[in-house]
């Protein structure tokens, strides 16, 4: 049991040590409650190839390499306009409702992004998702890069209030 945890959290330094690397000087984050149990708003978000199942720019997920449940798995989204965005799974923690990702290409303001979605337990039965991320500006100002990235996050968030709510 103790060359377990050892390992455990031995794994877990160097997961964020390595995800440290990627990650960028700016930081997000955006929060929404909804009505739903963290077991179902789980199953509704916390694949990493069903970003396109509940948010609305989102038009196409397309695992590349690997599948939605394994580090390093590749998807490339597809939105609405066309653009494109190869994404990589950094973490993948469904015991405890959560998953980040490193976007390796990509038309936004963004570079060194690491995103993370988690669900929480709230009051009542319901839930909280959070969405965060670290990165740097690319092509545009600190503040543009941030309004970029929040527009995102809410986009998907209020899609997902519509639902649950």
């Amino acid at each position: 049991m103790l060359n377990k945890l050892i390992k455990t959290a031995l794994c877990t330094t160097l997961l964020a040590s390595s995800i440290s690397v990627f990650a960028g000087d700016l930081t997000v984050s955006q929060s929404i409650t909804v009505n739903a149990s963290p077991e179902t708003t789980w199953k509704m978000i916390g694949d990493f190839n069903h970003l396109d199942v509940w948010h609305p720019v989102v038009v196409k997920s397309e695992l590349t390499s690997g599948d939605s449940q394994t580090l390093g798995s590749i998807r490339v989204l597809t939105l609405g306009n066309g653009a494109q965005i190869t994404e990589k799974l950094v973490v993948n923690d469904n015991a405890n409702k959560t998953y980040s990702y490193a976007i390796t290409e990509s038309p936004l303001p963004v570079d060194d992004y690491v995103g993370t979605i988690t669900v929480t337990a709230a009051e009542a039965g319901k839930s909280i998702v959070t969405w965060s991320s670290t990165f740097n500006a690319k092509d545009a100002t600190d503040e543009e890069s941030k309004a970029s990235t929040l527009g995102i996050y809410d986009a998907g968030l209020n899609n997902l209030g519509k639902h649950f709510n």
